[in-house]
């Protein structure tokens, strides 16, 4: 969750810090499946402090971060091997995908420049830190 403005033109200071990795064997529909999940996932608290409400109930953001490092396997050797990601025109494809189905999704979505390096501050707002993998879909 972002503590900042994420959108100085709506002012939206709550959301969801997104950080993206693409592996090989990833689609479309894995994308779309992540974004409807994300997108109504209810981590936020409501008046009884319980995690009953979405990003879209709070009328949060979410500022998506393409992050290939997410899928290194560090199994073997000392320097992690990033094989598992997803070649880097493919990954721009899907994480272009993934954010516009976060907003067809009714969210408002804010990127950076894809693949490039980038400063990124996080206040992270109580113990809620989720790994969703679209290859574990209930």
């Amino acid at each position: 969750m972002v503590g900042t403005t994420l959108n100085p033109k709506t002012g939206r200071t709550h959301g969801l810090l997104i950080f993206l990795g693409v592996a090989m064997g990833d689609s479309k529909k894995d994308s779309s499946y992540l974004a409807e999940k994300i997108a109504n996932l209810r981590i936020f608290e409501d008046s009884e402090r319980k995690m009953n409400k979405s990003v879209l109930d709070i009328e949060g953001s979410a500022l998506v971060v393409s992050q290939f490092t997410l899928l290194a396997d560090w199994q073997k050797g000392r320097r992690p091997s990033f094989t598992k990601a997803a070649p880097p025109k493919e990954a721009e494809e899907l994480y272009e995908h993934f954010t516009e189905e976060l907003r067809k999704n009714g969210l408002a979505v804010e990127t950076g420049q894809f693949a490039a390096s980038m400063n990124v501050s996080l206040t992270n707002y109580g113990p809620v830190t989720l790994i969703l993998d679209s290859k574990e879909e209930d």
